[in-house]
């Protein structure tokens, strides 16, 4: 039996036709890759990640013609179509095409109506920072709240999670949905079996989480990678039983409990021991997950006063996250640019996916 759709509403009977909505990105201290599946489901998943001062924004706006624009103006590109869903949502913006065509398929009774829908995004493509999950949980909520759904975070990062992985097929794990959808410290958790995900909010004290993130810089590569290749290898370890991948995984797994338990203790110092080694396991699962620019900047870090760094997201590039006295931070940002890095300090941030009906 098939599932009964929703009536289908007009544009102009939602609540709001002009909505605007951003979703933070993530830097990902821990536990990376063990949201891969098959290893999260054979073995349980834990990823240690934080949200950042850097967002995906979506604006959602109704339109008076037959037609549906999808617009991201950080990549310049743009698409013209007609009002309707006979479109593949695997090609052009692939992203806004399919958050489009399920929310009209499974809320608006199956009809398209024209909207304008424009992204844009802090960060460059391949970051390493969560952007794309980040860009379809932005999307997702501005849907939510023109059409006042009753969604909540895990339902919006669920469903981002389909939309990404399982409708479009891009590779991936599923931690930048939750941290997206949930934003702040998170220490989450996912199931043996794939039989569910829990976030776990990490309380920190104040002075810690001032510590900390005054201990902290990023710093942007000058490459952006594309994260298919190195998941699929990675998965093809796990798939094939390798051992050195699944030994790696399990390392990078028990590093993401250590990494929390110093944090709760404040010990940010003996945090940074573990990330390094979480880096040297983490190249363990893929051989594209490093190369020469990034060790090179990572020896220049290290050399400016640096504790540790790894790179954030899947690696080949993208941004790389650092840990260093407070008090060597600026002379460390300074030095990481002058050899052609892009470095800045970085605030934490601790609220999710948010939408807003534009003020009249």
């Amino acid at each position: 039996m098939s599932a009964i759709q929703p009536e289908a509403r007009p544009v102009s009977a939602w609540r709001y036709s002009n909505v605007r909505s951003r979703a933070p990105l993530r830097l990902g201290l821990g536990g990376g890759g063990t949201d891969l599946a098959p290893y999260c489901d054979d073995y349980g998943g834990v990823v240690l990640n934080a949200t950042i001062d850097r967002y995906a924004y979506a604006h959602l706006s109704a339109r008076d013609d037959e037609m549906i624009l999808f617009k991201a103006d950080d990549l310049g590109r743009d698409e013209m179509l007609p009002c309707n869903l006979d479109f593949n949502i695997c090609d052009g913006l692939l992203l806004h095409r399919a958050v489009y065509r399920h929310m009209m398929l499974h809320h608006n009774g199956g009809r398209a109506v024209p909207l304008t829908i424009t992204t844009t995004i802090d960060v460059p493509a391949g970051s390493g920072l969560g952007a794309s999950s980040a860009l379809t949980v932005a999307l997702i909520e501005a849907f939510v709240v023109a059409m006042q759904l009753p969604l909540g975070p895990y339902d919006i990062a669920q469903l981002a999670f389909e939309i990404e992985r399982v409708q479009l097929g891009l590779m991936g794990g599923k931690q930048d949905q939750y941290a997206a959808a949930f934003g702040g410290f998170n220490f989450i958790e996912f199931l043996k079996g794939g039989v569910g995900v829990i976030v776990n909010p990490l309380r920190l004290r104040t002075s810690y989480l001032n510590e900390f993130e005054s201990s902290l810089v990023i710093c942007f590569s000058g490459q952006s990678r594309e994260s298919a290749d190195i998941i699929k290898q990675q998965v093809g370890g796990l798939k094939q039983l390798d051992d050195s991948t699944i030994h790696a995984m399990h390392a990078i797994k028990a590093h993401a409990t250590e990494m929390k338990s110093f944090l709760l203790a404040g010990r940010v110092r003996s945090t940074a021991d573990v990330l390094r080694q979480s880096w040297l396991s983490k190249k363990e699962t893929a051989s594209s997950v490093s190369n020469s620019n990034v060790e090179r900047l990572l020896e220049v870090a290290m050399q400016a006063g640096a504790w540790a760094g790894k790179v954030s997201g899947a690696g080949g590039g993208g941004f790389i996250m650092l840990l260093t006295d407070p008090e060597k931070r600026f002379g460390l940002i300074r030095t990481l640019n002058e050899a052609g890095g892009e470095a800045s300090a970085v605030k934490l941030t601790f609220e999710g996916v948010e939408a807003w009906a534009v003020p009249e």
